[in-house]
């Protein structure tokens, strides 16, 4: 039986110094978040900036996280690359590192070409040959391709795909999965603003980005929730809106970096191409963070 994945993990952000990964700040950052109740920890997801990232460099942050990370908090390694064979290579090394699961989203480049029986054929080659449980990763606004709900529930049922990070906010696709998915199958949420919604929908838990500027109140949200304190949880989930716009679809990485930098985290400066916030985002950002009580004084 695959391991099941419930709870808030923390997308974590890359940092860089003079544009070079600094292995020092994502540790320190990991040591303050594992004082947060969070399941674990996902490397090499969108929010790590993982397309702007050598393998080589990859590697050594899955290295440095599972040095860091304290015990009983879990490890997920974004895997994919543009290829299968690429990507089940570097699903292997990764576990190799200490992975516990791989996220593997969907390739995008030759977008026009895959197709549903494409993206079936990748992810069954990927679960099949990788050592660790396999979760999709459907974020059709980063790649350009979705995997619809009915590839959704077929890919369930192999013994080695766990779950889907779904980051479309697309809250539809939890009702349309859950209950016709495989048993062992997790749905986790990839969109902040909807996590309350698709927990009453029967989606297990969340991976986000705005975990990492307030861990303390996505986590409250989920124990709220599993307590059955739904006003409580609503509370939470209403507080939370704000802050997840300005660090995902308002700000992206550079707005969640500034989030970070303005509470003692080593948040900096996203690679290039990406740009810096600007100077309207930092004070929206700054504005967030001290009505919800976050801004470090």
């Amino acid at each position: 039986m695959a391991p099941r994945f419930h709870g808030i993990y923390a997308a974590l952000t890359t940092p860089f110094v003079e544009g070079d990964v600094a292995l020092d700040k994502f540790k320190a950052n990991i040591r303050r978040y594992n004082a947060f109740g969070l399941e674990g920890y996902v490397v090499l997801g969108s929010t790590a900036e993982n397309v702007s990232l050598s393998d080589d460099e990859s590697a050594d942050l899955v290295r440095a996280a599972k040095e860091t990370a304290a015990p009983g908090k879990r490890l997920i390694v974004g895997t994919a690359r543009e290829s299968t064979k690429l990507t089940i290579d570097f699903t292997r090394r990764t576990a190799d590192l200490g992975a516990e699961a791989a996220l593997v989203r969907t390739p995008g480049y030759y977008k026009s070409r895959l197709d549903a029986e494409a993206l079936r054929r990748h992810f069954t080659a990927v679960a099949d040959a990788s050592p660790i449980p396999v979760l999709l990763y459907n974020i059709p606004q980063n790649t350009g391709v979705a995997i619809d709900s009915p590839l959704v529930v077929e890919l369930s049922r192999h013994p080695n795909i766990a779950g889907i990070k779904d980051s479309s906010g697309n809250l539809a696709a939890v009702s349309e999965v859950v209950p016709q998915a495989g048993r062992d199958f997790d749905f986790i949420l990839g969109a902040g603003s909807i996590v309350l919604p698709a927990l009453l929908m029967g989606a297990s838990g969340a991976i986000l980005a705005v975990a990492d500027a307030a861990p303390a109140l996505c986590v409250e949200l989920y124990r709220e929730f599993e307590a059955g304190h739904l006003e409580e949880a609503r509370k939470s989930q209403e507080a939370l809106v704000p802050l997840n716009r300005a660090v995902a679809p308002a700000y992206g990485i550079a707005g969640l970096k500034y989030a970070l930098d303005l509470q003692g985290y080593f948040g900096g400066l996203p690679r290039l191409p990406l740009l810096p916030v600007s100077d309207k985002g930092k004070a929206e950002i700054e504005t967030l963070l001290k009505n919800l009580g976050l801004a470090a004084s």
